[in-house]
């Protein structure tokens, strides 16, 4: 029986700085950052060790997608406790947000961008709550 989500792949063009933005910036922690032939294999894991994403090379003929600027880029959703003290500590640590969380009818929600400028959302979903 399937019980959860573990990983999920964000495609990157450039998986060293992608590494560093998801560890630096973000907080979460790399658990794997192998070499296979010529690949690269690089996975970190939220703190609360509920996903692993993949960082994975982009390829040429996977372009990011195109979505109007209210959008995100990213199929992942991420999640917080509180938004705006999370809002307030990626922004002190230099990450870009296009516009200051807002409440919406299904919760608080808000996009930053990685710095390859993709688009990811952010949420305190529905009542105030993770």
């Amino acid at each position: 029986m399937i019980t959860r989500v573990a990983k999920v792949v964000v495609p990157v063009d450039d998986q060293e700085r992608a590494k560093q933005f998801w560890t630096g910036a973000i907080g979460f922690d790399v658990v794997m950052d192998e070499v296979y032939g010529d690949e690269r294999w690089i996975e970190v894991e939220a703190p609360d060790r509920s996903v692993v994403l993949v960082l994975s090379r982009r390829t040429s003929d996977e372009p990011r997608r195109q979505v109007p600027d209210a959008l995100p880029h990213s199929n992942v959703f991420l999640t917080c406790e509180d938004i705006e003290q999370t809002y307030a500590e990626l922004t002190g640590r230099g990450v870009r947000f296009p516009a200051p969380p807002a409440e919406m009818h299904f919760g608080m929600w808000s996009m930053f961008e990685d710095w390859e400028g993709t688009r990811f959302a952010l949420g305190q979903w529905g009542s105030r709550s993770a």
